[in-house]
């Protein structure tokens, strides 16, 4: 009801009649005519019931936003469900990253350890190859030089022994080696 008399009220209230000359109800008057006319275009926008459409219009347009309002919350709240299961996942990523980082450290690590071992056992090797080769070689220049000394007393015996031997003394030596020599066997 107070939408028929809202605008009835505004009319009257606001009617240009107010400013025309003459009778305002008479068909000569413009502002008379003006406002009938203006009447009976609210009345067929009333009996056609174009408010009511334009209110259900309204209405439906409302509906439509408030539907695609709920859709973009809804696409919303997806989004941030799959961003925040990507944040979890780059989360996890990167925790495992770290993990292989510190494991091949460690690794490094481990492997540099290892590397320092196997160098302190091949120095030790080398060194022991070294003090064998060492030992082997005195060995051997003591051999060569008593090897040596033995030579050179033979032949210096021999000389000694033929200048002051005689024939007789040298059968006899050689009669004492033979026996000797038979002892051996």
């Amino acid at each position: 009801m107070m939408r028929y008399i809202a605008p009835i009220v505004a009319l009257s209230l606001a009617t240009p009649a107010a400013a025309a000359s003459g009778p305002f109800f008479s068909l000569g008057n413009t502002n008379f005519i003006v406002t009938l006319g203006f009447l009976l275009f609210i009345a067929v926008l009333m009996y056609f019931k174009v408010p009511g459409m334009i209110g259900k219009m309204l209405d439906q347009r409302a509906e439509g936003i408030q539907s695609e309002l709920n859709e973009a919350r809804a696409l919303r709240d997806e989004a941030q469900a799959i961003l925040a299961s990507y944040e979890r996942k780059q989360k996890e990523v990167q925790e495992q990253a770290d993990r292989i980082v510190a494991s091949a450290r460690k690794d490094a690590e481990d492997a540099a350890a290892q590397a320092k071992e196997d160098l302190k056992a091949s120095v030790a090797r080398r060194l022991a190859a070294a003090e064998e080769q060492i030992a082997s070689a005195q060995s051997a220049a003591e051999r060569e030089v008593r090897d040596a000394a033995v030579s050179v007393a033979i032949s210096a015996a021999r000389k000694v022994i033929a200048d002051q031997m005689t024939a007789a003394e040298g059968n006899k030596l050689i009669d004492a080696a033979i026996a000797e020599v038979d002892k051996l066997h």
